[in-house]
């Protein structure tokens, strides 16, 4: 079921939601449908790949040991010390907060430049990383955590007991949901998600109101040329006098 809460002018769509949720397939969806999407995982892959800033910063803090042979990070080393500890957790996110902001302010910067009038930014740590503020409408993917649990035991291979475990490690599905404008309920099957995510395609490519529009670049280039053309006109009149 489809969920839409009250409303605001919006043009950069916040997605977000938990580990098995089906954020991953919404994400696709909104691909396949023409809509440009940022992902922060892709991102932050990026950011930490051999050489770069972000990596030198996990070694500092938890070790050469996090580290394959090849000098590329060994994320299932790395994802074993902060699963299971929250304070290691904590860390690695502030470490790579601001490479991984800054990696989402350069491809929405790029995608404004192309005149992209809708941009979904796919965010797993949305609310945590403060970053829901930038975002509206935002929607939230949940599913019942008891099938939550069952998808990912049987996705990843994995015990009821690790899954619960990575699970828990992530802000509660339940109360992401109360910071939805737009909330899909994925507990259903895949057509029910098809049909659930039409209706928000419509709604997040509504026309753009007048506020939307002096935001995307062709509205912004358009002011300024109102800008620019006033002042000509000032000028003229000032030298009629």
């Amino acid at each position: 079921m489809l969920f839409l809460l009250p409303e605001e002018d919006m043009r950069i769509v916040g997605l977000t939601g938990g580990i098995a949720s089906g954020k991953s397939t919404v994400s696709n969806l909104f691909k396949a449908n023409g809509v440009p999407v940022v992902d922060a995982d892709l991102i932050s892959r990026e950011v930490v790949r051999k050489g770069s800033g972000g990596l030198r910063k996990i070694v500092a803090a938890f070790g050469p040991d996090v580290l394959q042979y090849n000098g590329e990070l060994d994320r299932v080393k790395l994802g074993e010390l902060i699963f299971s500890d929250p304070t290691k957790r904590q860390l690695l996110n502030r470490l790579l907060a601001p490479y991984i902001s800054s990696g989402i302010f350069k491809e929405v910067l790029k995608l404004w430049f192309k005149g992209s009038k809708v941009i979904v930014l796919d965010i797993p740590l949305l609310f945590e990383a403060k970053m829901d503020r930038w975002t509206k409408p935002i929607v939230v993917v949940w599913v019942d955590p008891e099938m939550q649990l069952q998808r990912l035991v049987a996705r990843d291979g994995t015990s009821e007991e690790q899954a619960s475990s990575r699970i828990n490690s992530q802000v509660a599905l339940d109360w992401k949901r109360t910071k939805a404008d737009i909330l899909i309920d994925n507990s259903g099957s895949l057509e029910e998600l098809e049909d659930q995510f039409s209706e928000v395609l419509n709604h997040v490519t509504r026309p753009l109101s007048w506020k939307e529009f002096g935001l995307s670049r062709k509205g912004a280039l358009s002011i300024l040329v109102l800008v620019v053309v006033g002042v000509l006109i000032s000028r003229s009149i000032i030298k009629s006098y």
